[in-house]
């Protein structure tokens, strides 16, 4: 009879194909999964047995009215996003700017802009006649407010002034991102400090720069629908306007929902695309080193 200690250091000595093996049980993955599989089917079950006129999601998912808000929304998307991007970047660069007003100026502007709802600056843009009734220069030329604020200007500027206070604080991450030598030798060979953002700095950020804004551009095309409010024509508002008139609401909005996912799903493949090519240099980087 071998001692208890004996048995212990004969166990572990002994060969790994006489060892028992004992396959883990994950339970909590198991409880889990079937809960997840069971409330899905709960949900895929409501909407078959649901008065759904899944024939009606079908006839207008072409609908010309759908697919004139679908352009507009789009539109709206790379348009604000488009003025957003350039004022985030023109912010961004006063935020790291020696200069104190302008550095104040840029952070009163991101304060501002980032602490509102977004539906709040699209009303005010919208309702801006109120406060100046006629705009332009006084004794050359004057215009009524409320013909030049239309819907689609006040969402232009309310989504694309907004989406600039966000972007500045991502493009000035990713400036910050940049090693600090890289802007001490572009100043040694005397290259402005514009240049040098243009030219150095910038190319270097983008591939911190290019991952959020691609998040951002994707969160864009669902924050127009907040448009709808005032009277824009993007593709919620013209859902909107159908089920108004015939009623079926689920439907419409189930219409709405797959043309968001159809576009969603094409930015998101476009931003990975992207995002591997800015990475692709960094890859050979780290691999030299």
């Amino acid at each position: 009879m071998l001692s208890a200690a004996e048995q212990a250091q004969h166990s572990m000595t002994a060969q790994p194909s006489t060892l028992e093996r004992v396959r883990r049980r994950y339970w909590g993955r198991y409880v889990a999964s079937a809960a997840i599989i069971v409330v899905i089917g709960y949900i895929v079950a409501a909407f078959a047995r649901g008065q759904i006129e899944w024939q009606t999601v079908g006839r207008f998912l072409t609908a010309r009215t759908i697919l004139m808000g679908l352009v507009n929304t789009i539109v709206m998307t790379m348009l604000a996003m488009a003025l957003g991007i350039t004022l985030g970047v023109i912010t961004a660069v006063m935020r790291l700017s020696s200069n104190p007003v302008l550095s104040s100026v840029s952070q009163g502007y991101v304060w501002l802009f980032r602490g509102t709802p977004v539906i709040l600056q699209l009303l005010l843009w919208f309702n801006l006649a109120l406060v100046f009734p006629t705009i332009g220069i006084p004794g050359v030329f004057a215009l009524r407010t409320v013909d030049v604020m239309t819907p689609f200007l006040a969402a232009l500027l309310g989504l694309g002034i907004n989406q600039g206070a966000y972007t500045s604080e991502v493009v000035r991450a990713g400036l910050l991102s940049v090693d600090t030598g890289q802007y001490e030798a572009a100043k040694s060979i005397g290259m402005p400090r514009l240049q040098a953002l243009r030219r150095i700095i910038l190319p270097q950020a983008m591939r911190v720069i290019v991952p959020p804004i691609g998040n951002e551009l994707v969160g864009m095309v669902k924050l127009t629908s907040l448009a709808s409010v005032i009277q824009y024509a993007e593709m919620l508002h013209n859902a909107q306007n159908i089920y108004y008139a015939n009623g079926r609401v689920i439907e419409l909005l189930i219409v709405g929902a797959i043309w968001y996912l159809v576009v969603v799903t094409v930015l998101s493949f476009l931003q990975t695309r992207v995002e591997r090519r800015y990475a692709r240099g960094a890859g050979r980087a780290s691999s030299r080193q």
